[in-house]
């Protein structure tokens, strides 16, 4: 669908639902995030991660920013509160959601929906950024050539293909009876691509974000629409505020920031 003409249709939706705000959430920092960011430190082509990826749990740290998240939501009034929560069914998104709301003593459940989970990275899972350039450099050169919106590792996903199952999770909100605030805990590559579906981005300009944001683990995004229909408003972005007052580490695990085509 064209963006240059009709900015945030994309994000409209059927009018009148009553879907008022979404929220979404990074989760906190995974032992994967930590062995990512020491393999590329020490210029390691192998990450050495405990587990596959749905399976990787979070961090000691990463546990105590979802408990942190969960005293910044005790604190919202009733009224305030998500009707509903969903989470990515990845473990350290889950365990993010899970331990928040309980902290929080939201009465909801979390809902799973694979639709939130991760890019997949097909044979590239496991590498770091100077792995691929060594074991796989035609893929690396692919990889250069297309940018990160377009390439799609054999066996995974581009983000492209991201968008397209966020388009159909969005349209599914959009039908919940009740409407009102939905809550959506998942992964930072989601998160920018919900910004691109919402505000209508072009694919430069989600990608200038990218190179130059990183989306902070038990962050918050948040986007309104007090009309109940039409354009999507930013209300802000990768805010963590939050675990700074409670004294909780902030955490920021980048990843590779060369994201424009050659």
């Amino acid at each position: 669908m064209p963006q240059s003409d009709d900015r945030n249709s994309l994000g409209r939706g059927p009018a009148g639902t009553g879907l008022t705000e979404l929220v979404l959430v990074r989760h906190g920092e995974s032992a994967g995030n930590v062995a990512a960011t020491m393999a590329r430190q020490a210029g390691a082509h192998v990450i050495d991660v405990p587990a596959r990826d749905a399976d990787v749990e979070l961090s000691a740290t990463g546990r105590d920013q979802a408990l942190a998240l969960g005293r910044l939501f005790a604190d919202f009034p009733e009224e305030q509160r998500p009707a509903g929560v969903w989470s990515s069914p990845y473990v350290r998104a889950r365990q993010t959601a899970e331990l928040a709301v309980k902290t929080g003593g939201w009465p909801a459940g979390v809902l799973i929906d694979e639709r939130l989970r991760d890019r997949e990275l097909g044979i590239l899972d496991m590498l770091t950024s100077a792995g691929v350039e060594a074991r796989l450099p035609e893929e690396a050169a692919r990889r250069r050539w297309l940018g990160k919106f377009y390439y799609r590792p054999p066996g995974g996903e581009s983000w492209a293909d991201v968008v397209l199952r966020l388009r159909s999770l969005l349209a599914d909100l959009e039908r919940q009876p009740g409407g009102g605030r939905i809550m959506l805990v998942c992964h930072d590559a989601l998160i920018l691509l919900f910004r691109y579906i919402l505000e209508g981005l072009t694919e430069p300009e989600l990608l200038d974000i990218a190179a130059t944001s990183t989306i902070l683990n038990a962050s918050l995004t948040r986007f309104v629409r007090p009309d109940e229909s039409g354009p999507w408003i930013l209300e802000s972005f990768n805010m963590a505020d939050h675990l700074v007052s409670e004294g909780v580490p902030v955490t920021e695990h980048a990843g590779d920031a060369n994201v424009h085509p050659a």
